[in-house]
């Protein structure tokens, strides 16, 4: 049964979440001391996090940087901020979906039960090693290498990887990506996989490696 961490500091709506996680057999912990975020997570040990963005004393993109800094924990920020750069800043910040209020419980119960399977399922082969034109993925703890250096990878970016990997040399349509990654696109905001793509390009070419993931206008992504 996993255990989801709230972090609201609106008790009401706290309150409503931790009551709706329970329905789904989920264990919940609601954060109240807003000045030990991180050492309520390091105790409490969850397998996701619910993260408001404004929070009292740090706001919640400081919080997911400083628990990015111990863990590949997933994270989904609950916010009634719903401008592209927030969600940028989300992602940037190392955040695994968005969700804006008001949201639908059962989209958002949707949404953690798809994040759930993919950050703890997804491992099909312990140990792999995948090598492709200059990038070796390790399967086993999700980074990459390029030249000798070990680069460590998103849940998302490392699955983009392996999925355009696996099938180099095929252009993979935005839809498919959106369904390999999210198990059903209607739930995701279509900029969520740019900035993923986005990210996971500037890691590639910051260790060398140009064009890496090439776009075909019109039709999707493709590792030659």
């Amino acid at each position: 049964m996993a255990k989801i961490m709230v972090v609201e500091d609106e008790a009401v709506i706290r309150q409503l979440l931790m009551e709706e996680l329970e329905k789904w057999q989920f264990t919940s912990f609601g954060t109240t001391d807003f000045n030990q975020v991180v050492a309520d997570f390091e105790q409490e040990e969850p397998q996701l996090i619910l993260l408001d963005i404004n929070l009292p004393v740090y706001d919640g993109y400081y919080w997911c940087q400083k628990i990015r800094e111990l863990s590949k924990v997933p994270i989904i920020f609950i916010s009634s901020r719903n401008t592209n750069m927030d969600m940028i800043m989300a992602m940037n910040m190392g955040a695994d979906d968005f969700v804006t209020k008001p949201f639908q419980l059962d989209v958002l119960i949707a949404k953690i039960n798809a994040l759930l399977r993919r950050s703890y399922n997804y491992v099909e082969n312990a140990n792999e090693m995948m090598t492709h034109n200059g990038i070796t993925l390790n399967v086993d703890n999700g980074s990459m290498e390029i030249a000798g250096e070990t680069i460590d990878l998103s849940k998302n970016e490392y699955r983009l990887l392996y999925i355009l990997m696996k099938q180099h040399g095929k252009i993979l349509t935005r839809e498919k990506l959106l369904r390999a990654l999210w198990d059903d696109e209607r739930f995701v905001d279509d900029n969520t996989l740019t900035v993923n793509i986005n990210r996971l390009r500037k890691k590639i070419q910051q260790a060398g490696l140009e064009n890496y993931i090439e776009t075909k206008v019109g039709q999707g992504y493709i590792v030659p």
